[in-house]
C-alpha cells in the first residue's frame, strides 16, 4: 500500500483549514492516555491550565477567524471548540472522524506509552498493532472528512478541533509526507492553533 495512496489531492483544496489541539485537559495532567468514547466523551474535559490557554490563545488570534467549526465530540476539545465558537460567534458541527486516536490496549494507562506506540508507528503504519488504530486508519477517516467539506463548502475558513495524534497524522498528510514520519512534523502543543497548509 502506498504510503499516502488514501490522501486526496490537499493541494487544490478550495477552503481553507485551520487545525487546533484542545486545551490541556485533565487526562494531561493525570498523565493518563485517554483515548475511548467510553472515557473521553464525559469525562476529563479541559483542566485550569487549560482554560487558561484557552483564553490567552483566542486573546492573541493571529489568523483568520473561522467561519464554521467541526470538532471532536469528546469532552476536552467539546469545551476547547465551545470556547472559539463563542468568541467568533460562528456554528459548531461535532464529527466523530475527528475523535482521539484509539491507543486500543494502552488506553488509561500511563501516557509515556506514547513513544511505545510511535515506535510502532515508524516500523509499521498500516498495521494495528495491540489493538491500536493504525496511522493509516486515522489518516483515512481524517481525509474522509477534508474530502466531504470540499464538496459541501467554498472559499471558507474551518477550524477543525481535534487531538495531537489524529492532527499530527493530518499535518503529514498534508505536507505530503510518509505516514511514518508523523513525529517529525513539528507538533501542536495544548490549545495550539495552525493552517493546514501553509500559503
Amino acid at each position: 500500500m502506498k504510503s499516502n495512496s488514501t490522501v486526496p489531492e490537499l493541494h487544490q483544496l478550495r477552503n481553507h483549514y485551520l487545525v487546533m489541539r484542545h486545551g490541556h485537559s485533565q487526562a494531561n495532567a493525570m498523565g493518563l492516555v485517554v483515548s475511548s468514547p467510553e472515557h473521553g466523551l464525559s469525562g476529563y474535559g479541559l483542566s485550569a491550565k487549560g482554560e487558561e490557554q484557552m483564553s490567552r490563545r483566542l486573546a492573541e488570534w493571529h489568523l483568520a477567524a473561522p467561519q464554521q467549526i467541526l470538532y471532536s465530540d469528546f469532552l476536552r476539545t467539546t469545551e476547547t471548540a465551545q470556547r472559539v465558537a463563542d468568541h467568533f460567534d460562528v456554528p459548531l458541527n461535532p464529527d466523530a472522524r475527528l475523535r482521539e486516536r484509539f491507543f486500543g490496549e494502552y488506553d488509561l494507562h500511563p501516557d509515556h506509552v506514547y513513544h511505545d506506540v510511535w515506535d510502532m508507528d515508524a516500523r509499521a503504519p498500516s498495521q494495528p498493532l495491540k489493538q491500536v488504530e493504525s496511522v493509516h486508519q486515522v489518516a483515512e477517516r481524517l481525509c474522509a472528512l477534508i474530502a466531504e467539506l470540499e464538496q459541501r463548502y467554498n472559499d471558507t475558513t474551518l477550524l477543525l478541533v481535534s487531538h495531537g495524534d489524529p492532527l499530527q497524522i493530518l499535518l503529514t498528510t498534508a505536507a505530503g509526507r510518509p505516514l511514518n514520519e508523523h513525529r517529525e512534523i513539528s507538533p501542536l502543543a495544548p490549545a495550539d492553533v495552525r493552517p493546514l497548509i501553509a500559503r
